[in-house]
């Protein structure tokens, strides 16, 4: 399983979703940065599970363990190792699924795949779990940006239909960042967020589920990083982004509004300020030829319905090789946009940082 990123900063998640633990090993980091592990720790809580009733009810304390890689709170230059215990599985309730495969999930190309040997208790390897220690990797990488002046943050930019006001594309204030990370529901606009609110809980009411969008901002981000052709900052990006379960698309600055532009309107025009070239208008996103032209990064994810639903849905059953019905028992997100935000932002630090400190 291809379940590592990075070339300089090598990056490999470990586990399933109800295995004793999941974890990561980060190879590269810089040494003799301090991880504030209070930080770190809120960073995690966002992403983790039963907090609300917009998310699943199974609860996890997702409190890292760090085995190696760290003296005294500071990278020590040897590879970083970090667990994550699985406290509260309950694997019986996905029995059935090795025989009748969830329709939109990974059931049955993992069967095809690994000939029946898959972990199927929670999705294995490919549930949104494994994105727990994912967030260790890019929360640590986060600190370290932002010492270096370098922001990053994400909001829900829509639940279904309906949407949050965008980010301003030349860079929103530090405060309002960072008031999305401390937002317990992150957007902009708060009256749109109980909107989105209503739909995740009527979806689950339902016995079904819902999509969304996220859209994240990067500023302090230096001209020159990436490379033109495969090795551009979209490539590297987007490959990494796709990473998150359930992501469907990814489109950056104007995205496939360009599409319907023209060159006059799409071309975001050069001009100087305190000494430096910027541009006016910021439609490409920060980034010209797959490298970074010192504007904001501006991008946005989408992210399907969770495929895991309570309404009855057709399937087959493999080994009868007929049609049948599948009622999926167990406990899932009804949406998993909302706690899929801080993933972005670690995911998106993964990878500044792998280009940063090459």
């Amino acid at each position: 399983m291809a379940s590592y990123l990075g070339e300089h900063i090598h990056v490999s998640v470990f586990g399933q979703s109800h295995s004793p633990a999941i974890g990561v090993v980060v190879d590269g980091l810089p040494a003799g940065e301090r991880v504030d592990m209070e930080e770190l720790g809120r960073f995690l809580k966002r992403r983790a599970p039963g907090q609300n009733a917009t998310s699943t009810p199974r609860k996890e304390a997702d409190l890292p363990q760090f085995l190696s890689g760290l003296v005294d709170d500071v990278t020590c230059g040897a590879p970083l190792a970090a667990l994550i215990e699985n406290t509260n599985t309950r694997s019986q309730d996905y029995a059935q699924l090795r025989d009748k495969p969830r329709p939109g999930h990974a059931d049955f190309t993992a069967q095809v795949k690994y000939g029946g040997f898959q972990d199927v208790a929670g999705g294995g390897h490919f549930s949104g779990r494994l994105t727990a220690p994912l967030c260790i990797a890019g929360g640590i990488c986060l600190q370290m940006l932002k010492r270096r002046g370098i922001e990053v943050a994400a909001h829900i930019a829509s639940i279904a239909r309906e949407a949050d006001r965008p980010f301003d594309p030349m860079g929103e204030s530090v405060e309002t960042m960072d008031a999305l990370k401390r937002a317990p529901f992150p957007v902009l606009d708060e009256k749109a967020g109980e909107r989105m609110r209503k739909v995740i809980l009527q979806a689950k009411e339902e016995g079904d589920s819902v999509g969304g969008i996220v859209e994240c901002l990067v500023t302090g981000v230096p001209a020159g990083l990436g490379e033109p052709m495969f090795g551009g900052m979209e490539n590297r990006l987007a490959a990494a982004l796709f990473g998150i379960p359930a992501v469907k698309g990814v489109e950056f600055g104007a995205g496939f509004g360009v599409a319907t532009m023209r060159g006059s309107e799409n071309n975001d025009p050069f001009t100087v300020k305190d000494g430096k070239v910027v541009t006016q208008t910021n439609r490409a996103g920060g980034i010209l030829g797959g490298i970074t032209n010192g504007m904001p990064l501006v991008f946005r994810l989408a992210f399907k319905p969770t495929p895991s639903i309570a309404r009855e849905q057709q399937t087959v059953s493999l080994s009868k090789k007929q049609v049948e019905e599948l009622v999926v028992t167990g406990r899932h997100d009804p949406c998993i946009v909302p706690r899929a935000v801080p993933v972005v932002e670690a995911v998106t630090a993964l990878v500044l940082s792998d280009l940063l400190f090459s």
